[in-house]
């Protein structure tokens, strides 16, 4: 039962926002589709760390989440920035319901078992602005964090965590984030968000403080899937 992770699918199937404007992303969807049924077969799980689809509400997104469903394997899915058409756990399991979209599952305040893992995680957030506002987002992230992970543990399995904001970024920690991170001893940790070369100098991957981390935005890893396990 393999595990594999990929962020930042940017679809915009059923929106005028095409990522091929990007340098690297032309055809980034045939791309990405190519690859994703070269490797994962319907008995695998693909965790897609956010920024999934561009529609701004829930509704909306039922083309670019058909899409997705298409696709071999389970997928699981957790919020990104972006992900502007995310409403609550309730309301977005009752579409995904009613469209029969049965591969795909969301990650929030919750954990599954995927073999030895306990896969967990949340948007996560990168304090740059000491707003009120910012603190309190990054205080709601860091406790659904800790619920995850703690549902993670409660199966048994190792915890692995995918976040869509990196926890460690351009040397600077989101301290708040890698103390729970450090703190029930996590091992791996999947990120997405950072996008193009540049930032990709910036970003760590690599072991810090016990953790592996991995960034998985799409044109960091080529449009293809990661394996995890």
């Amino acid at each position: 039962m393999p595990l594999f992770a990929i962020g930042d699918l940017h679809l915009s199937l059923s929106e005028d926002k095409p990522m091929d404007v990007f340098s690297g992303w032309n055809d980034y969807v045939e791309r990405l589709e190519e690859n994703w049924r070269r490797l994962v077969t319907d008995n695998d799980t693909v965790v897609i760390a956010g920024d999934i689809s561009w529609a701004m509400k829930l509704e909306d997104a039922v083309t670019d989440f058909r899409f997705i469903d298409r696709l071999p394997g389970k997928k699981i899915f957790l919020k990104g920035n972006h992900d502007y058409w995310w409403g609550t756990k309730s309301k977005i399991e009752k579409l995904l319901a009613d469209n029969e979209l049965n591969s795909i599952s969301i990650l929030f305040n919750n954990a599954y078992v995927c073999g030895d893992y306990a896969v967990c995680g949340t948007r996560g957030w990168f304090l740059e602005n000491d707003t009120p506002e910012d603190i309190k987002v990054l205080n709601r992230e860091v406790g659904r964090l800790k619920t995850s992970i703690e549902a993670a543990l409660g199966t048994g399995m190792e915890p692995v965590v995918f976040l869509h904001y990196p926890p460690y970024y351009r040397g600077i920690e989101c301290k708040e984030i890698m103390d729970v991170l450090v703190g029930y001893g996590v091992k791996k940790c999947y990120y997405g968000h950072i996008h193009g070369r540049q930032n990709f100098r910036l970003a760590f991957e690599g072991g810090y403080k016990g953790i592996e981390f991995k960034l998985i935005s799409c044109d960091r890893v080529g449009f293809t899937p990661v394996l995890v396990r």
